[in-house]
């Protein structure tokens, strides 16, 4: 197990050493915004603690999406997690606890919102990734979204490869066109779905319920907008404002 850890820490090692033009990199940069002063660090063990539980115990699934969103990943160092799904997170793969890295009140995402209703139905072993694992923004507007370019893409393509070697999933879910289309051109087989943002959230729902056999009580649309609703409120309140997890159509 001590040689499994040591490929975790090995592997965000070298994720830290990256670095790309108008993109965040949340295991080695701070952000002025919100993070605590050890806010890369405490995102580097997160990072560790997950891909070090699912490289000892194994996982069914692996969920692949585009990139860090600044209210998910960029605050967490998670795929498709925000600060309010950092105890699921744990729990999922039973991993070491994760700690936030930012200050003041906790904030969510739409879209890990929906990700992790499902994952909670689900209920088994599942590691998230993402094809970019930073966080793209416009230029001179950090707390916003873009989608990665090919040049990023290329260069980040080597991780995602050793996040499947390693992990040897069942399953790879491919979320959003950006994942499917990066997934065939290494000739990766996976099953894509819908990315649950801009309009897709019921046909995420549906293709996820298909793909692991969930009842069609367990995933009724109305605790789904209860859920989304509560997010805005939320949202609202904190008058942060509600963006999804990238800023082009997926």
């Amino acid at each position: 197990m001590a040689r499994k850890g040591d490929k975790a820490d090995k592997f965000v090692g070298q994720i830290e050493t990256m670095r790309f033009q108008n993109a965040f990199n949340p295991y080695a940069e701070t952000c002025c915004f919100c993070d605590k002063p050890d806010g890369a660090e405490l995102r580097r063990q997160n990072l560790s603690r997950v891909l070090r539980a699912a490289l000892e115990r194994g996982v069914e699934s692996v969920w692949i999406a585009r990139d860090l969103g600044y209210r998910g990943g960029r605050r967490t160092g998670l795929a498709l997690t925000d600060e309010t799904h950092l105890l699921p997170h744990a729990n999922l793969l039973k991993s070491a606890p994760l700690r936030r890295a930012t200050q003041g009140p906790a904030v969510s995402e739409r879209t890990a919102l929906i990700i992790w209703r499902m994952l909670m139905l689900i209920n088994k072993p599942i590691f998230l990734w993402n094809i970019f694992p930073f966080h793209p923004h416009e230029p001179h507007d950090p707390l916003s979204n873009r989608s990665h370019n090919r040049a990023e893409r290329t260069a980040c393509l080597p991780l995602l490869l050793w996040v499947l070697q390693q992990l040897n999933p069942k399953w790879v879910i491919a979320i959003g066109r950006d994942a499917d289309i990066t997934l065939r051109d290494i000739s990766v087989q996976a099953r894509n779905v819908r990315h649950p943002s801009y309009g897709g959230q019921n046909e995420f729902i549906r293709d996820i319920a298909e793909i692991y056999h969930l009842s069609s009580a367990s995933v009724r649309e109305a605790p789904q907008k209860s859920l989304v609703a509560r997010h805005e409120r939320q949202s609202n309140a904190a008058s942060f404002p509600l963006l999804e997890s990238g800023s082009t159509k997926l």
